[in-house]
C-alpha cells in the first residue's frame, strides 16, 4: 500500500516542483508508532529553503486534499533531504563525482560491505571510491548492482 501511495504522491507533486525548478529526492509513507508520515524531500542545486518546502506543502495539501488518494489520517512533511542527502537514482549518484559518500553494500567487495570516500567515477554500471585504508588512500571499483545504498557524506 505504501508504494502505491507514494507513486501516486510523485505524479502529484512533480508538476509542482518543475514549475519551481525543484527536484524530487524521495517520498516517503510511513507508520511510526500510532501515527502516519508522508514525507516528501525536495532538494535543488542551490539548496532549498524552508519557504520552498512550504509552498510545495501548501500546494501539494490542497491536490491531496482534492484527490483524496490516502485513507487513513496522516502528518505531510516537506523538506530538505539534508546535507547527507541518499542519491537514489544513477543521475544523483553521477552529480556526486568528487564529492564524499558513504556506500554499503550486499555483499563484501573485497573483504568490506561498507565504504567511505571521495566518488572518483561513476560510468552507470561501476563506481570508483578513493578512500583510506590504514595510511595509504586506494582506489575501490564497486559493481552499482551491489550497492544497497549510497549517499553523500559530510567530512569533518
Amino acid at each position: 500500500m505504501s508504494k502505491n501511495v507514494t507513486g501516486i504522491v510523485e505524479q502529484l507533486v512533480l508538476p509542482i516542483l518543475n514549475e519551481m525548478q525543484l527536484e524530487l529526492v524521495d517520498v516517503e509513507f510511513k507508520k511510526e508508532g500510532k501515527n502516519w508520515f508522508l514525507r516528501v524531500f525536495i532538494d535543488s542545486e542551490n539548496g532549498v529553503d524552508i519557504e520552498d518546502c512550504g509552498t510545495v506543502s501548501e500546494r501539494l495539501s490542497e491536490l491531496l486534499d482534492e484527490k483524496d488518494p490516502i485513507t487513513q489520517a496522516y502528518f505531510l512533511e516537506v523538506s530538505s533531504p539534508g546535507a547527507e542527502r541518499p542519491l537514489k537514482k544513477e543521475k544523483d549518484v553521477e552529480k556526486a563525482i568528487g564529492k564524499n559518500i558513504y556506500v554499503t553494500t550486499y555483499e563484501p567487495i573485497q573483504g568490506e560491505k561498507v565504504f567511505e570516500g571521495k566518488l572518483v567515477t561513476f560510468d552507470g554500471k561501476d563506481l570508483t571510491i578513493s578512500t583510506k585504508q590504514k595510511t595509504r588512500t586506494i582506489n575501490v571499483t564497486i559493481p552499482y548492482e551491489k550497492v544497497a545504498s549510497v549517499r553523500l557524506a559530510v567530512v569533518f
